[in-house]
C-alpha cells in the first residue's frame, strides 16, 4: 500500500486510557507523518473507554489494561489476537520543590504515607493497588480519612500542583514532565504494581487492516525509544522484573 493509497482512506479512530493518551498521541502524530494515515485517538478513563467500545461505539482500536482488553475481547467487542505494546509502572510524586521522602523500601514508603497529611490516587488499577497496599500493611482506617481520590480522567499530578495533596501515587507516565510536580521515583519491590497496555481491534471497525498495520507500527522494535520517553517500557522489558 502506498502513502496515496493510505491517504484515501477515512481516519482511523482509536481510544486509550488516560495513562496512555500522550504516549498514543505521539505515535500517531508519528505514523501519519510517515504513512499518511490520519488517526485520532479519545483519551478517557479505562473504565469509560471499556464501556464505550462495550456499546458499540465507532472506534477501529482500543489501547486498555490487558485485563480490560481480555474482558472485552471475551465478550466479542474486539476481534483477532491481542498486541501488548507497554508496561507501566507506578512511581510516586510530590510539589516541585517539596522535600522528597524516602520510598526506597516498602516498609519506608509505608512510612511515608503515614506521615503524609493528604495521599493523592487514582481510578482504575493503580488506585485499586494502592488501596490494597494499605488493607495489607493494616493501616486503611488510619490513612483512609486522608486518602484524596481524583476524579475519572483527571490525573494524580493536578492534585499534587493544585497543592491538594502531599504526595501522589499513579503510572510514572502520568507523573513525569508535569509542571509543580517532581517525581520521588518507582515504587520499590513489593510494592510495585507493572500494568501491561495491550491494543486489539475494535469488532465494528470497518477498516481492520489499517487498524491491524497501525497496531503492528505500535508493536514494533523502533517506536521503543518514544516509549521509554513517555515513562513505559515496551511490552517486552524486564525493566521491573519478571
Amino acid at each position: 500500500m502506498t502513502k496515496d493509497d493510505v491517504k484515501s482512506n477515512a481516519a482511523l479512530a482509536g481510544v486509550g486510557s488516560m495513562a496512555t493518551r500522550l504516549l498514543l498521541a505521539g505515535l500517531a502524530e508519528q505514523y501519519e507523518r510517515e504513512t499518511g494515515q490520519r488517526l485520532t485517538v479519545a483519551a478517557i478513563g479505562g473504565v469509560e473507554a471499556a464501556r464505550r467500545v462495550q456499546a458499540g461505539a465507532a472506534f477501529d482500536f482500543a489501547v486498555l489494561a490487558s485485563a480490560a482488553i481480555d474482558r472485552l475481547a471475551a465478550g466479542g467487542h474486539l476481534v483477532g489476537a491481542r498486541m501488548d505494546v507497554v508496561r507501566s509502572g507506578m512511581a510516586a510524586a510530590v510539589a516541585a520543590g517539596a522535600a522528597h521522602p524516602d520510598i526506597g523500601t516498602e516498609d519506608a514508603l509505608r512510612e511515608t504515607m503515614l506521615r503524609a497529611a493528604r495521599i493523592g490516587y487514582s481510578t482504575g488499577p493503580s488506585g485499586d493497588h494502592l488501596l490494597r497496599l494499605v488493607e495489607r500493611w493494616g493501616v486503611a482506617e488510619t490513612l483512609r480519612p486522608r486518602l484524596v481520590m481524583a476524579r475519572p480522567g483527571v490525573p494524580v499530578a493536578s492534585l499534587i500542583a493544585a497543592g491538594e495533596v502531599e504526595i501522589g501515587f499513579q503510572q510514572l507516565s502520568e507523573l513525569k514532565d508535569v509542571p509543580g510536580v517532581e517525581v520521588i521515583g518507582p515504587l520499590p519491590a513489593g510494592a510495585q504494581l507493572v500494568t501491561v497496555f495491550s491494543a486489539a481491534i475494535c469488532a465494528v471497525s470497518q477498516q481492520r487492516q489499517a487498524a491491524a498495520d497501525f497496531l503492528a507500527f505500535l508493536g514494533s522494535a523502533r517506536v521503543e525509544a518514544t516509549k521509554r520517553a513517555f515513562g513505559m517500557e515496551p511490552a517486552g522489558s524486564a525493566a521491573y522484573g519478571p
